[in-house]
């Protein structure tokens, strides 16, 4: 019952600050896909990794993204059919729906260390949001010999759908145009990471959200974000909300909802399903 009582009240807390905010920064990490259905290991791994599971002996899909393949057919059939199903394929949840069903008529921002796309697939403006670390549906050289990305979703379906054996035919094998080099998936990995124009460009239009709103009635709603990349969302937020004594910090993230203390009085921290509490907010 208290923690009923106290999920009520929160919830309420958080409806009245969306409600009230002159502006929304939305930041999300994994937990916000996790919530949607995007799930990396248990039936989801099994129902579309079980063969490569099977062969190489690992138990996720996060796993397999990292395993040391022999040869580029087997990366590319493995990499391929990962971005098929976490990228061009919808979420089975429409969370990512609800939360634009939430915002879609406010001044709002995205902030994002997801990869999947599913904010501008559920409909959020292009124009408001920031990808920090890549998107699964861009290829970019892997020396890098030149800092532009492309649109793998052409080559993405053919080598998914040609691939036997847990392995793509070489000549689908995708080639940077410029030097030849092998092609690699635009995430941030390491110092290899291309940031492009488009890059460029979201994070300037972040900053320059930020610095309009700073001193307004914001609302910084953190969604999922855990402590792989803490630096990126969460201790901004922190940081942003003890400079403005007119905003609210809310984090809703299963089993990690917490903030400082200087700022306790101005947060609403709920530790639930992110599905849920969506729901109550309508």
């Amino acid at each position: 019952m208290k923690f009923t009582q106290d999920f009520s009240a929160q919830t309420d807390r958080l409806k009245a600050a969306i409600a009230s905010a002159d502006a929304i920064v939305i930041g999300a990490g994994a937990g916000l896909s996790t919530a949607a259905g995007f799930i990396y290991s248990g039936e989801r791994f099994k129902k579309y990794f079980a063969d490569f599971g099977e062969k190489y002996g690992f138990k996720d899909m996060y796993s397999g993204g990292f395993y040391p393949y022999k040869t580029p057919e087997e990366f590319w059939a493995y990499w391929s059919r990962y971005v098929l199903v976490n990228r061009y394929a919808d979420p089975p949840k429409p969370v990512y729906e609800r939360l634009l069903e939430l915002v879609k008529d406010r001044d709002y921002f995205v902030i994002t260390t997801n990869v999947d796309h599913c904010f501008q697939k559920a409909g959020f403006d292009k124009n408001r949001l920031f990808y920090t670390q890549g998107d699964y549906g861009l290829f970019q050289c892997s020396v890098p010999c030149h800092n532009k990305t492309y649109d793998n979703e052409e080559a993405i379906r053919r080598m998914a759908e040609e691939q036997k054996d847990m392995k793509i035919p070489a000549a689908l094998i995708p080639r940077c145009p410029v030097c030849g080099k092998p092609m690699a998936m635009n995430l941030r990995a390491d110092d290899k990471f291309v940031q492009d124009e488009g890059w460029y460009v979201s994070c300037g239009r972040y900053r320059q959200f930020i610095m309009q709103h700073k001193r307004g009635n914001i609302l910084y709603l953190e969604l999922g974000v855990g402590y792989n990349t803490p630096a990126i969302i969460k201790y901004p937020f922190w940081q942003l909300t003890a400079q403005n004594g007119r905003a609210t910090y809310a984090c809703v993230n299963y089993g990690e909802a917490i903030c400082p203390e200087n700022i306790k009085s101005r947060a609403i921290c709920i530790n639930a399903d992110i599905c849920e509490v969506l729901n109550e907010l309508f």
